[in-house]
């Protein structure tokens, strides 16, 4: 794996632009450019080849049958859209090292919408949120669209409370097709209630993903001795020793990351738990091999 892949050098690329083409380039190469690899989310029909098209999407068994050659088409390739529902919220500003929480973030919606822009050709937006929502960008594919989600991605910086309700009732108004919405955030709230408000996104159609950011020491805190833990949207301090982060505080992480799994996937939407540092690439190739044998 190439070292600029890796978290820890993530604050060296400036531009979200290259990065995004790095982890996306490199892992789609690592999946040997299958074409299946993305947002297509399920055959939709078949095309009659013309010159010029790509023969990889080529249907070779039915040629053998049948000696026509054909185009597999997915609905992802003309029903699909990506919007990206970004927290940005306190609590996502928290780092044991670089890449902060809302960094890290920043590089998997980066990659993403050029997956599908650039990749799929996929029309892709932005919904950044807290409390309230600060940031649309619609899902287009017209000209200069990356710049604009690349440019929100960048005004995007932490500040006051996580409040899903307001961004997906948002999400909801603008709705105008179906498509993929994937949901970016440290989920710091009851799983119960998380599920509730991000459910009826399911009601219309679409696909629904929770990308769930953590830092290691958020999942697995190492302490020299006692420390002041404090919530970084309440301001709420509690003093704790080392046998309580190894055993409590343990504990209550994951139960919250196994209920919110749960009720994720029972409500039909796929869980994705991502660490700050793991590398970019691994961590996409991990989800969308999860996708694909789920298709």
């Amino acid at each position: 794996m190439q070292r600029f892949l890796d978290p820890s050098v993530l604050a060296g690329i400036s531009s979200l632009d290259l990065l995004a083409k790095t982890v996306v380039d490199g892992f789609v190469a690592g999946l040997h450019r299958s074409p299946d690899f993305g947002f297509s989310q399920e055959f939709a029909e078949y095309r009659a080849y013309t010159p010029g098209d790509d023969l990889r999407h080529v249907d070779w068994n039915l040629f053998a049958r049948t000696e026509r050659c054909y185009l597999k088409r997915y609905r992802g390739e003309t029903n699909s859209q990506l919007t990206v529902l970004l927290d940005a919220s306190n609590s996502m500003q928290y780092t044991s090292g670089p890449p902060m929480k809302m960094d890290y973030a920043r590089y998997i919606a980066a990659s993403l919408f050029y997956l599908a822009i650039h990749n799929q050709r996929d029309a892709a937006g932005l919904i950044v949120f807290d409390d309230e929502v600060r940031e649309y960008i619609r899902p287009s594919t017209r000209q200069g669209q990356m710049a604009r989600l690349f440019a929100g991605l960048e005004r995007a910086e932490p500040h006051a409370r996580t409040d899903f309700a307001k961004p997906l009732v948002h999400f909801q108004n603008f709705l105008q097709r179906r498509g993929i919405a994937i949901i970016i955030s440290d989920f710091y709230e009851d799983p119960e209630t998380i599920v509730r408000a991000i459910e009826p996104l399911r009601f219309h159609g679409n696909e629904v993903v929770l990308f769930h950011v953590l830092d290691p020491q958020e999942i697995r805190p190492v302490m020299k001795g006692s420390a002041v833990l404090v919530d970084l949207e309440t301001d709420q301090r509690i003093e704790v020793v080392p046998e309580y982060a190894k055993t409590t505080y343990r504990t209550k992480v994951d139960a919250h990351i196994e209920e919110l799994r749960t009720r994720t996937q029972a409500a039909g939407m796929d869980y994705q738990l991502l660490t700050t540092n793991q590398p970019l690439d691994a961590a996409l190739r991990e989800y969308l091999t999860m996708r694909k044998a789920g298709n």
